[in-house]
């Protein structure tokens, strides 16, 4: 017995007329100056998902975040 696919007519009609929308480009992520952040101080905790988490400002002026 000879079985034969046929694409289904629903997919081959929805592949002929849906046309995916355009990507809607990403709005820049907001800024804010590690001075301001920072306050003064050397380092902060950072709350997350149930974690904390130090930012550093090191001597080399540079920002390091651990877990």
């Amino acid at each position: 017995m000879l079985v034969s696919h046929d694409p289904s007519p629903v997919s081959s009609v929805l592949s002929d007329s849906v046309s995916m929308p355009a990507p809607v480009p990403a709005a820049p992520a907001p800024e804010i100056d590690s001075r301001r952040l920072l306050q003064g101080r050397r380092e902060l905790c950072i709350r997350h998902g149930g974690e904390t988490y130090r930012l550093r400002h090191t001597r080399n002026d540079k920002l390091i975040l651990t877990k």
